[in-house]
């Protein structure tokens, strides 16, 4: 399913920890070092929004929040290869299919051999605010 309609029905009780989680956020603060405002409030809206049109089916096909918007946990975006496939660029999806979240004319992909997880930005966030 590459395309679903905007539903404002309820999301799966995993969806719905990342929207509460991504929410508590603030847009206007980036929880990363070196990670711009400009960037970081393009990645939470874009983030926000695949949460909203597309979680119900992150969920369904088996996505995690480490695949999705994990970050390193000691470098956060500084270590990109780390980082989950709505992290890296900012941009808003268009779709989602088993393996890959496609963005216009590139994907972001997840399982690809060799590739870390990160932790969730969230959680990245929580731990520096204990520092």
């Amino acid at each position: 399913m590459l395309l679903p309609e905007l539903a404002p029905h309820s999301l799966p009780p995993e969806a719905a920890e990342w929207r509460k989680a991504l929410g508590a956020l603030r847009p206007t603060s980036p929880p990363c070092r070196y990670l711009g405002s400009t960037a970081w409030a393009n990645i939470h809206e874009a983030c926000t929004d695949f949460i909203e049109r597309f979680g119900a089916e992150a969920v369904r096909l088996g996505w995690t929040a480490p695949q999705i918007f994990g970050v390193h946990p000691e470098h956060g975006t500084l270590r990109v290869d780390w980082c989950g496939v709505m992290i890296t660029g900012g941009h808003k999806a268009i779709g989602i299919e088993p393996n890959r979240i496609l963005f216009g004319n590139v994907s972001g992909y997840r399982n690809t051999p060799g590739v870390p997880t990160g932790l969730p930005i969230w959680e990245f966030a929580a731990r520096r605010g204990g520092k």
